[in-house]
């Protein structure tokens, strides 16, 4: 038996000294090195009282490390949990609690914040910096790297990726080597990745897109990818002519129309423009499409499924639209609360089958059952439609969850911090149209009457407890919100209120 998801990916490119990561002024790494450091990852889990099936939680910063990383845990037969860099100790602290991880990975410069929660839920803390620094990587660099990998079936897990839900909980989507492959091998023909390929890769690196789309992807394609630590669009430019292909958000695409220095001269050459994790804007389809002559390929996927459609490679990419369900995967739209299948052109909440679903949420069966239907499909709780071309939009998302800049935000979160804030009566979290985000993450507040607050007195207390990414954009004082005869706020009308607020 072998290890499924490693031998696919790297098993028969171990020995190519090909380069697969290039850090503009940094490391290259080759295919054979990345196998050997992965092999090295592995025996030093292995040391650490890894075995298969443990899990092994990550948030470090970007780095070659960090994929190397990432493949040794898989390699080990143990599960890959990465978190988000953004997630305060307090947010993490639940992650930790729920999953129970042996190792948890975390930065050299958090430590002093985290080692109490390692300790607490009894995971070992190692640390890793985004330059290979950390206590991890000493133990690595004296680890040997031939190491067996560990026999792992296609039903056997790979991952866990933590996902926004709406019962206030965080859900652990468990994600099986079969669920990784399958997507990998599809998108590598479907979007034609081969050897040739050079990958602009600014994506983060704990997320669905970052990691299994584009680091996979080109595993399995053979590819190069030019690796950066962040996005920015003057790197991104200057590294364009030796690249054929790139992944972004939407934010990616925006920014990018603002720069200067990006002209059509500079993206002609290339191959293949993707976008996902959040909406792209039709109107930045046509600006980008006006200038470089390219037309963006958007792509759905969630945590929960990887990628489910996408615009087709030939024939017309259709913006505001995520095209057409991928091989292998079934995709219908049905009424919500009956399960009943909808026509053409009829707006439900989009449901899912295949190969790339998930197996359900980390200790959470009675949720599971809760989000699949009797014949297996998915419901997924996004709201969209499907023309009579087959093409598939999507119209908005059930359960009010906001993706900003491609990330979750559970609005209950964010509101249930503005409510315990002394003057605040009520607050209602949104997400309206953003030109760079994709969504803003705005909130509404109802002062109690006993103060004047301001913006700065919502904005300051709860900047210290959630990540970045989930912190209003703007803060929207009302004397009420809105509510249906049954007393449910409205988020709609509100959303539909403030939906120029940020002129997108």
């Amino acid at each position: 038996m072998s290890n499924h998801l490693y031998d696919l990916l790297i098993g028969a490119r171990s020995d190519e000294d090909k380069t697969f990561i290039d850090v503009p002024g940094g490391r290259t790494i080759s295919f054979r090195q990345l196998h050997a450091e992965a092999g090295q990852v592995a025996s030093a889990l292995a040391a650490m009282g890894v075995e298969p099936g443990d899990r092994v939680a990550v948030q470090a910063e970007k780095s070659a490390e960090a994929v190397a990383l990432y493949l040794g845990v898989v390699r080990a037969g143990a599960i890959f949990l990465p978190l988000n860099t953004a997630y305060t100790p307090s947010e993490i602290d639940y992650f930790v609690g729920n999953a129970r991880p042996r190792v948890f990975v975390g930065d050299p410069s958090k430590a002093e914040a985290l080692r109490p929660i390692a300790e607490k839920h009894g995971a070992r803390l190692e640390t890793l910096a985004g330059d290979g620094s950390g206590t991890l990587w000493q133990a690595v660099g004296t680890a040997s790297p031939d190491f067996a990998a560990v026999p792992r079936g296609e039903d056997d897990l790979a991952a866990i990726l933590y996902t926004s839900g709406t019962t206030g909980r965080s859900k652990g989507a468990m994600l099986s080597h079969r669920n990784l492959s399958s997507n990998a091998e599809v998108l590598k023909d479907y979007w034609r990745f081969t050897a040739d390929d050079v990958l602009l890769h600014a994506l983060p690196i704990y997320h669905s897109h970052g990691l299994f789309v584009a680091i996979n992807v080109s595993l399995l394609a053979g590819a190069t990818m030019i690796f950066f630590a962040k996005f920015e669009a003057e790197a991104m430019v200057r590294e364009m002519p030796r690249a054929t292909t790139m992944m972004g958000v939407p934010t990616f695409y925006t920014r990018l129309l603002s720069t200067p220095s990006f002209t059509r001269e500079v993206a002609g050459p290339m191959r293949l423009f993707i976008s996902g994790s959040a909406p792209l804007l039709a109107e930045t389809h046509k600006q980008f499409s006006d200038l470089t002559g390219h037309a963006i390929l958007e792509r759905y996927g969630m945590t929960e499924t990887n990628m489910n459609s996408s615009n087709p490679y030939d024939g017309d990419r259709r913006g505001g639209t995520v095209g057409f369900p991928l091989p292998g995967v079934e995709l219908r739209v049905a009424s919500p609360d009956t399960g009943e299948v909808l026509g053409a052109g009829e707006i439900g909440v989009i449901e899912v089958k295949g190969p790339n679903v998930f197996s359900g949420y980390w200790q959470m069966p009675e949720k599971t059952a809760e989000e699949f239907r009797a014949d297996g499909f998915f419901i997924t709780g996004d709201l969209g439609k499907i023309d009579e071309d087959g093409y598939v939009t999507i119209v908005g998302r059930g359960k009010d969850l906001v993706i900003s800049g491609g990330f979750n935000v559970y609005p209950k979160e964010i509101e249930e911090k503005i409510d315990d804030l002394p003057g605040v009566l009520e607050s209602a979290v949104i997400g309206v149209p953003h030109a760079d985000f994709g969504e803003g993450v705005t909130a509404v507040v109802v002062r109690d009457g006993s103060r004047d607050l301001t913006e700065d007195d919502i904005a300051g207390p709860i900047r210290e407890s959630l990540a970045a990414f989930k912190r209003p954009k703007k803060i929207i004082f009302v004397d009420e919100l809105p509510r249906n005869t049954m007393g449910k706020v409205q988020k709609n009308v509100l959303r539909d209120t403030y939906r120029d607020i940020y002129g997108a």
